[in-house]
């Protein structure tokens, strides 16, 4: 397999759950708001035998009339046509603001990867519409709703014989994660319950998670499991490893 980040650059986030674009190399990391977190977003694109996955769909920040999410896979050779599967953990605005694009200037709006099939827990996509802003932008995704490309899936499951899911709830009530195996090897994406290789190493409760003690229980578990197996782990919001392997 071969994995791809695209990377949307890193972010200050703090209660307001507003991201502001930061610099690292110049911005001052004491500037930031009092609690305030430094995060990567990120979303991968992995390359099977099969498919051409992308995994989660980043902020869908626009630049000069472009969704920065197509000029990323643009920049490895990737047309938005191409992509055959996207994966999506679950639905808050940071993971899902590239799932559609806007069109004219009515604020109607298209599905971003139009010859994709999208996979969603349809229980994730319910509890979007029922809490809202500031952490869920409906709008966003609302075009899934009578769309032929979506697949709703309901708890876990196998796509196609080689991508398990499997809702851990944790993060928010209805977060899955993935595993790929193809050609003998195992990519892992926890997404927000698994977002960065240090919260992996040590034991981290946050706040901010709907089940944080969960949350490091699952990652204790996924780390030992995934180093003794050989897995290749995928860090959407890890600002220095996005992707990390011990083979």
């Amino acid at each position: 397999m071969k994995v791809i980040p695209l990377s949307e650059g890193s972010f200050s986030i703090d209660k307001t759950k507003l991201f502001v674009p930061f610099d690292t190399e110049s911005d001052d990391l004491q500037k930031r708001a009092v609690g305030s977190l430094l995060v990567e977003v990120q979303p991968f694109v992995v390359i099977t035998s099969e498919d051409v996955l992308l995994l989660d769909a980043g902020l869908g920040f626009e630049k000069d009339g472009r969704l920065q999410l197509h000029q990323n896979l643009a920049n490895v050779g990737i047309n938005p046509s191409d992509v055959t599967k996207v994966l999506m953990s679950h639905l808050h605005k940071d993971h899902a603001g590239g799932i559609s694009r806007n069109i004219g200037n009515d604020n109607s709006r298209e599905l971003s990867f139009p010859n994709a099939t999208y996979y969603i827990q349809k229980k994730e996509f319910e509890y979007a519409f029922e809490k809202g802003i500031p952490s869920y932008l409906t709008e966003d995704f609302d075009c899934l709703k009578l769309s032929s490309n979506v697949k709703w899936l309901d708890g876990d499951g196998v796509i196609d014989s080689y991508i398990k899911y499997h809702v851990t709830g944790a993060h928010c009530p209805f977060h899955q994660v993935f595993w790929i195996v193809d050609g003998g090897e195992t990519v892992f994406f926890g997404a927000d319950v698994a977002p960065q290789l240090q919260q992996m190493k040590s034991k981290f409760v946050a706040k901010y998670d709907y089940d944080g003690k969960l949350c490091m229980e699952l990652r204790q578990k996924w780390w030992q499991q995934g180093n003794d197996e050989g897995w290749t782990f995928l860090f959407y919001h890890d600002v220095k490893t996005p992707v990390y392997s011990n083979k």
